[in-house]
């Protein structure tokens, strides 16, 4: 379940678990946000008929935001088919625009790493432009049906 946000419209740190139907509920309040929900949608399938277990989602989409940029996610390595995901998934070290195309967000590996300061993406996205730890929500793709 999602928790109630904070009052700097973050939520509130830690890892949220969420089904689909209730991230949908809370973070495609506008045609929008929709809109990246089915990019989203697309990249999880891809995601999920590789064999991923689980996908991290981040940035403004889950905030408070009305309109967030894009969404900001990553995904488990464990037990994924490399050789049978869409190369743009994984090779992010030139660019993301690819992704932002066709899947509407950025996706990362969980392993990426984003700066010196931080071991990986999934502790990168947990804390916020000032170093203020924040929440983000994991999906379990076992069994999803986007």
């Amino acid at each position: 379940m999602v928790p109630d946000f904070t009052a700097n419209g973050n939520l509130p740190p830690g890892i949220h678990q969420a089904s689909w139907e209730e991230f949908n509920l809370r973070f495609g309040t506008t045609d929008y946000r929709r809109w990246l929900l089915a990019g989203l949608a697309s990249a999880i399938r891809e995601l999920q008929a590789a064999g991923c277990r689980a996908i991290y989602v981040d940035g403004s989409f889950v905030t408070t935001k009305e309109e967030p940029g894009d969404y900001d996610a990553c995904w488990e390595v464990a037990g994924v088919d490399i050789e049978g995901l869409d190369p743009i998934l994984y090779e992010v070290e030139e660019s993301t625009d690819p992704q932002k195309i066709k899947y509407r967000g950025e996706l990362f590996p969980v392993w990426a790493r984003y700066s010196a300061h931080y071991h990986d993406h999934l502790e990168y996205f947990q804390y916020d432009r000032d170093g203020q730890a924040k929440g983000i929500v994991v999906l379990d793709l076992r069994g999803f049906q986007p």
